[in-house]
């Protein structure tokens, strides 16, 4: 059965990588007869739609169209057509000769110049007209650019960027410049204002750095049939709001056994905010009992006056003392009592940590779903093979630096390749991986060959101390609540990262606490279903 059986309609947004773009293009046209010039006409109408909404009416309107010679110019050559039938004004810049154009860009130019729509040639060197236009569109270079940008095409996208005080950029498919499959600039791309994009977002237009560049991006369909993704399944999938359907309702049956109980493992002198958050953001969530395991000389600082958050104190209540592999027979007796656990968070690396995560899992599995954060995922790192220990429906939640360590390389490899990252680790492991940042990436390693899921969410409110620790905490209790590992972490993310959103309004310039990022949660998903 598929891990993504039990989401709901429109969850999963497909994310192509350019290649399967054109490989759902060619299916269309090869195997169900759609011809490419009905596919550019859908794609041109879609685009003069979306035109129109970010615009207004284009009667009258003054519009210069970049013209590349492939698919992406003609696109830009059918939609100075349409316009001008709406009765825009427009003016076609070619940026490489008419004898370069071919196929469905060839079939538009003439179309074109059997209209009589004004056109231009511009030179190599990438000149371009210094008239303002109230429209600027973008059609010289499409998904399957890989940078550097050419000298003369880097030049055109510095024309274009120019005006963007005085026009609307407005990019069809993919601003040029841009990698359709990592969202980076070669080193330069165009900054639209809106980006029609079509049939699918590319996967590196939904990744959050893309953002600077696409603008307001909408997707638009132009009739590539579901048969044809089906049988080309998409490497990636985007999250949507429709996730949030997801969240446990209020039953009100419901008690505080029946709600969840999660329970938390970590906490040491120094490091007591971590578990406490993580308990918050279960409770938040809606957990019914969250109890907090840590040595017992730290308890009362774990539970910092919130009466909700129980606690099993562990071994000797000595000011300063830390774990030890002694407690960890108490905590697997502990574990049989709860339906998730969050292991983890502030537990500290020294010695005694490592000794205590050892004795945890040496006796075989976790009895319950574990989701490993922060300390627990730096002592595994030093001891790799306790990870066979963990047991079936484990989520790892790393940042990059905690990433990298489990996999022995730099985070700038990490971050140069986030969802192959999370890949190598989920294999490694057989676990959900959840690779923290902008852009969350999910994987599942009891799937190999399952999709990679990112999250749309890239918020500045969650770059705060204990952010983290909220997370873990949402997860375990959507795993208390009876989710599938993978659907409790990209429930999870989605959510938290909603919480970033909603936080933005009341503070603008940031300065939230990781316990507002908790307390957003009801609200949040209140919000959702109102």
């Amino acid at each position: 059965m598929s891990p993504f059986a039990d989401l709901p309609s429109g969850a999963l947004s497909p994310l192509p990588t350019p290649s399967e773009m054109a490989a759902w293009d060619a299916a269309a046209m090869r195997h169900v007869g759609f011809h490419p010039h009905v596919l550019m006409e859908n794609a041109a109408r879609a685009a003069f739609a979306v035109l129109e909404r970010e615009y207004g009416p284009l009667s009258g309107a003054r519009m210069h169209l970049y013209a590349g010679p492939g698919q992406n110019g003609g696109d830009a050559l059918a939609l100075a057509r349409i316009a001008a039938a709406a009765g825009a004004d427009p003016l076609i810049l070619l940026a490489r000769p008419k004898d370069r154009f071919r196929k469905s860009a060839a079939y538009n130019l003439g179309l074109a110049e059997r209209l009589g729509l004004p056109m231009r040639p511009m030179s190599r060197a990438g000149a371009a007209t210094r008239e303002v236009p109230d429209i600027l569109v973008d059609g010289l270079l499409g998904t399957g650019f890989t940078g550097p940008l050419r000298p003369d095409f880097a030049a055109l996208v510095a024309a274009i960027n120019a005006h963007a005080s005085r026009s609307l950029i407005f990019s069809l498919d993919i601003p040029s410049g841009l990698d359709a499959s990592t969202g980076l600039p070669g080193p330069d791309a165009v900054r639209a204002a809106a980006t029609a994009t079509f049939e699918a977002a590319k996967v590196g237009l939904f990744l959050p750095r893309a953002r600077a560049f696409t603008g307001r991006l909408t997707v638009c369909p132009i009739g590539i049939p579901d048969m044809v993704k089906a049988a080309h399944p998409a490497s990636f999938f985007g999250l949507t709001g429709a996730i949030m359907d997801l969240v446990p309702p209020a039953d009100p049956l419901l008690h505080k056994g029946s709600a969840g109980k999660v329970g938390v493992i970590g906490g040491s002198p120094g490091l007591t905010g971590a578990p406490h958050l993580a308990a918050m953001g279960a409770l938040r969530a809606g957990a019914g009992l969250v109890t907090v395991a840590c040595p017992a000389g730290i308890e009362a600082r774990v539970k910092a006056d919130r009466p909700e958050i129980m606690t099993l104190p562990l071994g000797e209540k000595t000011p300063g003392a830390g774990w030890s592999a002694g407690m960890a027979a108490r905590t697997r007796e502990f574990l049989a009592g709860v339906d998730a656990v969050v292991l983890g968070p502030g537990m500290g690396r020294d010695a005694g940590a490592g000794e205590f995560l050892a004795a945890l899992l040496a006796p075989g599995p976790l009895p319950v779903p574990a989701i490993l954060d922060a300390d627990a995922l730096y002592l595994l790192a030093a001891r790799p093979e306790l990870a066979e220990n963990i047991g079936p429906g484990a989520v790892f939640t790393p940042h990059p630096g905690e990433m990298a360590r489990l996999l022995g390389t730099g985070i700038d490899a990490v971050e140069a390749d986030r969802p192959g990252a999370a890949r190598r680790l989920a294999d490694r492991t057989r676990a959900v991986v959840a690779l923290k940042g902008p852009g969350t990436v999910l994987v599942s390693g009891s799937e190999p060959d399952s999709p990679a899921v990112l999250s749309p969410h890239a918020a500045p409110n969650l770059a705060v101390g204990g952010s983290g620790d909220v997370l873990a905490g949402v997860i375990g209790r959507l795993l208390a609540g009876g989710l599938a590992p993978l659907l409790a972490a990209c429930l999870g993310v989605y959510w938290h990262g909603l919480c970033g959103v909603f936080l933005a309004r009341d503070f603008p310039m940031r300065g939230n606490t990781a316990l507002d990022v908790a307390d957003a949660l009801p609200r949040v998903a209140h919000d959702r279903n109102t």
